[in-house]
């Protein structure tokens, strides 16, 4: 199947330019967690794709003689960042064999985020598919004849050999990662636009971000994920993930927001299960993660609102409401839960429709 995004060799003689897009991140509603081969998820994902949180990457391309491989230099907010130098060489060794014309190309690639770089947030799902967005630019270029729909397709395809998770960067508002059960078309591949018609209460969701934690992880989503192979409870955990897809594919339909907060929080706290109950066993989640969780259902309980909550693999919260309550909700956050975030921090987001090219 990966054979159709082969590029076959053309003349990139004096090809020069450069292309610039802003991706944005995505926030799981079903849990993506355990992977096999490079990049293919053990279970199918649904996501929010966000939009105030984003990278934005310029690339500069420019043909040069008897390189033997990838060659380019890379600055994160006009910096040299060599610990993601390092990771961009492990990517563009995977997509060599789907991009060969890289290989005659002097890169410069710039890359800048919308959200402080010590937030806590992961930056790989907007930054990965930014990149192979830019890529997929040069290849536009040399085929003119490739269609919108393969353009997507072939970058969320590249984007997943960077950050499996940078795949659902692609498509908003709502994306599908694997083999779902919701839509046949869907991929272990790449990830996949949503296609029935959500309802509009989710059309403008909102996703304020509460910065529990805005440290390093000292748990890797790589190993976090390796330890899913032989894990106790892995079976099990796939029998619930095609249930609760099931069941969110009804909510998103039909607007049924109790269904809906049922099965994002029940899926945030089983991620983190899987961790805590993974051999070795380790906890991400902090004692603020937990204070600000029970503030959340107090509310909830006593408002009557339809406030719920998500975790990606870290301590920080993502809050995710109606749009008609995000004054309530605001005012929630700052009397209530911004004494938990480190330095009283946290960042309004909202559902969005995917990258822009500028």
């Amino acid at each position: 199947m990966s054979d159709i995004f082969i590029f076959k060799e053309r003349n990139v003689k004096n090809l020069h330019g450069k292309s610039t897009w802003c991706s944005p991140s995505n926030i799981a509603l079903i849990k993506y967690w355990g992977k096999k081969e490079i990049q293919i998820p053990i279970n199918p994902s649904i996501s929010f794709t966000l939009t105030n949180c984003n990278t934005t990457c310029k690339l500069s391309y420019d043909y040069s003689e008897n390189l033997k491989k990838v060659d380019f230099d890379f600055y994160f907010e006009n910096k040299k960042e060599p610990s993601f130098e390092n990771k961009l060489k492990v990517f563009f060794e995977r997509i060599n064999t789907y991009c060969p014309f890289l290989k005659q190309l002097k890169l410069r690639i710039e890359t800048k985020n919308s959200f402080p770089h010590s937030s806590g947030i992961a930056s790989s799902a907007s930054a990965y598919s930014a990149i192979a967005l830019c890529v997929m630019d040069i290849e536009k270029k040399l085929d003119s004849s490739i269609s919108s729909e393969y353009f997507f397709k072939k970058a969320s395809f590249l984007a997943r050999l960077g950050s499996g998770s940078a795949c659902r960067s692609l498509y908003g508002p709502i994306t599908l990662w694997g083999n779902t059960g919701v839509d046949i078309r869907t991929s272990d591949l790449y990830g996949f636009k949503y296609q029935k018609k959500i309802h509009a209460n989710f059309l403008d969701y909102q996703d304020t971000i509460l910065l529990v934690d805005k440290g390093k992880k000292h748990i890797s989503s790589t190993l976090g994920h390796s330890l899913m192979e032989n894990h106790s409870f892995s079976k099990n955990r796939l029998t619930q993930v095609k249930k609760n897809i099931t069941s969110l594919d009804k909510s998103l339909v039909s607007g049924d927001l109790d269904g809906f907060i049922n099965i994002v929080e029940l899926e945030a706290l089983t991620l983190h299960a899987m961790m805590m109950t993974s051999n070795p066993y380790y906890v991400l989640i902090k004692p603020n993660s937990l204070k600000i969780i029970n503030e959340i259902w107090n509310y909830r309980n006593n408002n009557n609102s339809k406030v719920c909550f998500t975790l990606d693999a870290g301590a920080n919260i993502h809050l995710l409401y109606p749009k008609k309550e995000f004054i309530k909700i605001q005012k929630f956050i700052k009397e209530k839960l911004c004494i938990y975030c480190e330095n009283k921090e946290f960042i309004n987001d909202q559902v969005g429709n995917g990258p822009n090219k500028l």
